[in-house]
Formats: structure tokens, C-alpha cells, sequence
């Protein structure tokens, strides 16, 4: 059984959609979504409505983002006009245009959302974290909305490995501080779609145009900038 976790999508279904392929993920198999799955990107429905269908083919665990947290709030009535110039409005273009078309199961996968996930060696967390506190203790700022860049956090006190997302490596190298590694690697803008298997390493990587990185590039990712 591979255990892979999988960084901000972002509206990017063509980029998705290559990744999947790439892992074939079987039913023993268990894939860690870190949120932030829709909004910038071109096709927010699409990827809810892949991420949906995967849950009959493997395991998966879908983590809550900040652009989740911003897209429900609009779904339940909230001002939507920070959402849209936060990157909602191609996501609101791909429902058709109104919130009135977006599915009641999409409503529900979102509201399903978990805030982070932890095993016994691992930690997934959308954002961030205070290493000096559990993970049940967190605060929603760190866990959804705090760059690294705005408080750069130790080693968790559980001393497990943490996965992250939320902070745009520019660049597209996965970023490895050896307790943390961000694997948001800016497939929106001009990066790539980032999955890496938590104990061999293995990565893959896919642009939003659903190209796959070269494996020979592959192999020489992780880099340790922000």
C-alpha cells in the first residue's frame, strides 16, 4: 500500500486528471488531498466531480482549504465578493455562472472536508501549524490560512514528518526542511501538480496543461526555498 500525498489543485482538472494516470492508484492505495481545490484554475468543477468519482477506485482523505472555506461561505450566503477577487470567479464561470448550479453533492464533499489528518509517523495539514501544540488544539488561522512565509514553524512536538500546502513554491521544487515539506508547488500559475509517496518519495509532477514532468527531472526536486 502507497501512502501519496497530493498538493493544491486549484481549479486545474487537465493537470489532475494526468496525475492520476500517472500514479494508478489501486484500491490498497491511500491518497492525501491537502485542499485548496478549487479557485484560480479553469475548471473547479471538474476537479470536485474527479475528486468525488475517486473515492470508488482507492482510499482518499480530503483536507479543507482556505479557497474550500471561501467557496462555502459564498455557498451559504455570505458576501462572495472577497471570494471572487480571490480566484472565485473561474470558479463560479465553471458552475455555469451562479451558485445556483453547483450540485448538492459538491456542497456536500466540501462540508466533508477534514481540517488535517495524522497517522502514527505522518501530519497533513492544509496551511500550517504551532509546533508546540496537537493538532486538535490547532488554531483555523494556522491551519488554513498562515504562510510559511509569515511564521516559519519548528519541528511538531509529536516529532512527526508534516506535509503541507498553501505556501506557492514558485519555483515548482517541492520544498523539504526535513520536518516539513511543502508540497504546493504553484500548478496554477506557471509550477506543477505535485504527488509524492510519504515513504519512498517517489514524486510526480504535472503541469496544468497535463504534462508530465520528465522522470529524470523528477529525482531532483527537493529543494529547501520558500
Amino acid at each position: 500500500m502507497r501512502t501519496i500525498v497530493i498538493g493544491d489543485i486549484h481549479g486545474c482538472c487537465k493537470a489532475l486528471l494526468s496525475l492520476l494516470d500517472a500514479i494508478s492508484p489501486g484500491t490498497d492505495d491511500l491518497l492525501i488531498f491537502l485542499g485548496d481545490y478549487v479557485d484560480r484554475g479553469p475548471d473547479s468543477k471538474g476537479v470536485i466531480e474527479t475528486l468525488i468519482g475517486l473515492t470508488s477506485l482507492t482510499k482518499a482523505i480530503f483536507l479543507q482549504g482556505n479557497h474550500e472555506i471561501m467557496f462555502r461561505g459564498a455557498l451559504s450566503g455570505l458576501d462572495a465578493a472577497p471570494w471572487l477577487e480571490l480566484g472565485g470567479r473561474p470558479t463560479l464561470t465553471s458552475y455555469g455562472g451562479t451558485l445556483d448550479r453547483v450540485p448538492s453533492q459538491h456542497v456536500s464533499f466540501l462540508a466533508a472536508c477534514q481540517a488535517y489528518f495524522e497517522t502514527e509517523s505522518h501530519i497533513f495539514v492544509h496551511a500550517n501549524y504551532d509546533p508546540a501544540l496537537p493538532m486538535d488544539e490547532q488554531s483555523e488561522f494556522a491551519l488554513y490560512w498562515e504562510h510559511l512565509v509569515e511564521r516559519f514553524p519548528g519541528p511538531h512536538v509529536s516529532g512527526k514528518l508534516v506535509f503541507c500546502g498553501h505556501t506557492p513554491q514558485i519555483s515548482g521544487l517541492v520544498a523539504d526542511y526535513g520536518h516539513l515539506v511543502c508540497v504546493d508547488t504553484f500548478c496554477f500559475g506557471t509550477g506543477w501538480l505535485t504527488a509524492m509517496d510519504v515513504f519512498s518519495r517517489q514524486t510526480w509532477q504535472v503541469n496544468r496543461e497535463g504534462h508530465l514532468r520528465r522522470q529524470s527531472s523528477i529525482w531532483g526536486l527537493l529543494g529547501r526555498s520558500t
